[in-house]
């Protein structure tokens, strides 16, 4: 009883952060992230709003990704983030390059020394010490749709991942993965296509 009533104080503590929501042009893409966190995290349905403000206290990445969507947003919604960021701080161990183009539904699981600097398609899921960005001075990488890259992979450089692409755990990944592939291995390389095991290189 005494957790349930520590828990509903804390989130009530963060409840100044809708202000934010309510100011913000980014309305639909953060409902889309919730709607996403919910249902992969199997939790119980609430409203909108109080399944926002529950994530913004229990999933500390999921903060950082509520100020990337309002530092992409209208000017109201931005200056207001600047304001209560100070004292709603985000998560210091997950890095998202606030440049970056990111669709609909980003999951992040345990997003401990996790680095994200690319553009990303919808309904994608990040693991913990990923790395995605740059590989020396040029262009970043791209995700397409509904991509897993899974714990203490890096994916480097210019290069495009192709819809529904699982990245293996630990896997090297510096060239290109066409759509519906499972990569494994350092450098990676294509383990299934299209439901079918196979032995491939990128």
């Amino acid at each position: 009883m005494l957790g349930k009533i520590v828990l509903y104080l804390r989130i009530i503590w963060n409840s100044p952060l809708l202000i934010l929501f309510a100011a913000t042009d980014q309305k639909s893409l953060i409902l889309s992230d919730v709607h996403r966190w919910q249902e992969v995290l199997n939790r119980e349905k609430k409203s909108d709003l109080l399944q926002l403000l529950s994530l913004l206290q229990l999933a500390p990445e999921f903060r950082n990704i509520y100020y990337h969507r309002l530092l992409n947003g209208n000017a109201l919604g931005k200056n207001l983030m600047y304001i209560l960021k100070i004292i709603y701080r985000q998560c210091p161990y997950f890095f998202l390059d606030n440049s970056c183009n990111i669709g609909s539904g980003l999951f992040i699981q345990h997003g401990f020394s996790t680095i994200i600097s690319a553009d990303i398609g919808d309904n994608c899921w990040i693991n913990q010490q990923v790395t995605i960005g740059y590989k020396d001075k040029g262009k970043r990488p791209k995700l397409g749709n509904n991509v897993r890259v899974t714990a203490g992979a890096k994916v480097l450089g210019g290069i495009t991942v192709g819809d529904n692409v699982t990245v293996g755990a630990n896997a090297v990944v510096v060239k290109d993965i066409p759509p519906n592939c499972v990569v494994v291995g350092v450098p990676a390389y294509i383990v299934r296509r299209d439901g079918i095991k196979v032995k491939e290189s990128l």
